[in-house]
């Protein structure tokens, strides 16, 4: 009963979208329709707005962050276990990807599955972080460090903690994360990928 009641909890706070919610407090343009048409960080970056891609980026961070860290400290209250902890995880990135409160529109999950993976463990998400950072700043794509990152997260959680239900769940994030960037890829190997920082064509500005 309390697994069902956390993951539709973390299901709700992953359905929070950061990228409208800051656009629309910092009077920007819905990043739904421009660049790269995707509530993101990133894309909310090419509106020209700095402050506004910081609080998506830590918005969908910490929304994932304290959904997973919420199971994980009331684990044993509550007897969620690894299987429960693994539905949270799974739960809030969903949310994310398909939130029931912006008619299932969502983002393509990075900063949502880093604060998974910071929430799961720290050192799980420095890790990651530090494998799309290198690659970020290598490349300057920020789709391709996100492929990256995911292909290593379920490696360094094995290297960690072994074979377990959350490993799963983190295969999962990764996979899904591979499927959101299916367009990026096409366009990594077109060369057409916007690289990060580049503004979008159409203004972002409200007039």
């Amino acid at each position: 009963m309390y697994t069902i009641i956390f993951t539709i909890a973390a299901y709700l706070i992953g359905s929070i979208s950061f990228a409208v919610v800051a656009s629309r407090a910092f009077g920007l343009s819905d990043p739904r329709t421009y660049g790269s048409k995707n509530p993101g960080a990133t894309n909310v970056l090419r509106s020209g707005s700095k402050k506004a891609a910081i609080a998506t980026l830590v918005g969908d961070c910490a929304k994932g962050w304290l959904a997973v860290w919420l199971a994980v400290h009331y684990d044993q209250r509550f007897d969620l276990g690894d299987g429960g902890i693994a539905l949270v995880a799974i739960a809030v990135f969903l949310g994310h990807l398909w939130p029931v409160f912006f008619r299932f529109v969502g983002g393509k999950g990075v900063a949502t599955a880093l604060g998974v993976l910071l929430g799961l463990n720290p050192w799980l998400g420095l890790a990651t972080l530090a494998t799309w950072l290198i690659v970020a700043y290598a490349f300057r794509y920020s789709s391709l460090a996100a492929l990256v990152a995911a292909v290593f997260a379920p490696f360094y959680y094995g290297l960690l903690f072994g074979v377990d239900a959350i490993l799963f769940a983190v295969v999962a994030m990764s996979l899904l994360l591979l499927y959101r960037h299916a367009g990026n890829i096409g366009n990594l190997i077109a060369g057409k990928e916007s690289r990060i920082g580049s503004k979008a064509k159409d203004t972002a500005k409200k007039n």
